[in-house]
């Protein structure tokens, strides 16, 4: 028999100790959670502000360390993680969670303050003649200045709605694909009147049609097949398509639907590119022997920064909107503080990227633009999957 079952069971520590008893097994009480079997103190039977203020506790913990959190994670390039690194976490809310709670409000935010009016087809904008589209319009022109007008105005959409949301990840992507295409348009449009063609039946389409082999696409009678798929697969691929083509009629009546599923979707896309972005990380600093979990750390640190920016710029834009017909004054210095945190992100990415990984100027300024270049491309790719997917679900 081994000495620790010859040993005596250790008594209860008396109750007067705390006062308090474990209701499972009668041992005092040193906190929260009964040493003894390790049940904790709080149960159901209580009231229900309490509960939902632990759920969301335990959700989020989101208390008061998120003050704490909040002033280094804007004002001090890579003091959080560093502080991680040193072991100074307990002060200052988990990166995965300051993340997951940034992004969130961030993007709800941005569907609030952000008023894109594209979406069609072809890329064309609803430029303020009833329902009708811009491809619908240019294909009733008659002469070469009527188009390259059309072409101008929804140009002109395009650029300012890119103003409007060029802190939004990946929205650009999807309006530079829309200028590409209206600029198609007008000139398939253009050679048409020069050859003295009449206009092509495309012209007619409404939006969200798709073709497929020169035809209207349609899941019985013209379906998009591909080879490798099984028939389950590509039988959900057409289906996928017309749950599309109906959302694009959807979102070209009102283009905030589209703007709005978008942007719903943008957090789980930058969730899914976190991972790889410090992968990146582990590459171009290999030699530095850091964990792969501390690149995430700083990966996390850095995108819930950029989400605290983007809440922040949303916040400017709804004030701006709001004072603009009160004090025109004001306009000019929000617009200014827009400019300053703008201009503060790529300097923030840059000094926090020196801090942390301690090289010098000319290497970290090469491997930050590498870096950069390597995640756009990344984020582009993300950009696209996560606007086909709000087109699907939306």
């Amino acid at each position: 028999m081994t000495d620790a079952e010859t040993a005596p069971a250790a008594a209860p520590v008396p109750p007067a100790v705390t006062g308090r008893v474990c209701e499972n097994c009668g041992h005092a009480l040193l906190g929260e959670t009964c040493y003894a079997c390790g049940q904790p103190t709080k149960g159901l039977i209580r009231e229900f502000s309490t509960i939902l203020g632990d759920f969301f506790d335990t959700l989020l913990n989101i208390d008061s360390r998120i003050v704490r959190t909040i002033g280094p994670l804007f004002a001090r390039p890579g003091a959080l993680s560093l502080e991680y690194f040193a072991g100074h976490r307990v002060r200052y809310v988990s990166p995965v969670r300051l993340f997951m709670f940034l992004s969130i409000l961030a993007f709800v935010l941005a569907q609030w303050s952000l008023d894109v009016n594209v979406g069609n087809d072809t890329g064309g904008v609803q430029v303020g003649r009833g329902k009708e589209t811009t491809n619908n319009q240019m294909g009733r022109a008659k002469t070469i200045p009527e188009v390259e007008h059309l072409r101008d105005e929804a140009l002109a959409e395009l650029a300012k709605a890119r103003e409007e949301s060029k802190d939004v990840p990946g929205v650009a992507v999807g309006l530079d694909i829309a200028k590409t295409k209206v600029s198609e348009a007008a000139e398939r449009r253009i050679a048409e009147i020069r050859d003295g063609k009449p206009p092509s039946p495309e012209w007619n389409q409404t939006p969200g049609s798709f073709q497929f082999n020169d035809k209207p696409w349609d899941a019985k009678t013209n379906p998009i097949t591909v080879s490798w798929l099984p028939e389950a697969g590509n039988r959900k691929l057409n289906e996928w398509i017309g749950r599309a083509s109906g959302n694009l009629k959807r979102g070209s009546q009102d283009p905030d639907l589209i703007k709005n599923a978008f942007l719903s979707v943008v957090p789980q896309t930058l969730f899914v590119l976190l991972p790889l972005f410090a992968v990146l990380l582990k590459i171009a600093y290999a030699f530095k022997r850091r964990l792969y979990m501390e690149h995430l750390i700083v990966a996390l640190h850095s995108h819930a920064f950029l989400c605290l920016c983007l809440a922040l710029l949303s916040v400017l834009s709804l004030l701006d909107d709001w004072v603009g017909v009160r004090a025109a004054f004001l306009s000019g210095t929000i617009g200014w503080l827009e400019f300053g945190v703008a201009m503060w992100m790529p300097i923030y990415l840059l000094i926090m990227q020196k801090r942390v990984y301690r090289q010098g100027w000319i290497m970290t300024l090469l491997k930050y633009f590498v870096l950069g270049l390597a995640y756009s491309i990344m984020l582009s790719f993300g950009a696209l999957a996560a606007l086909l997917i709000s087109l699907v679900w939306m």
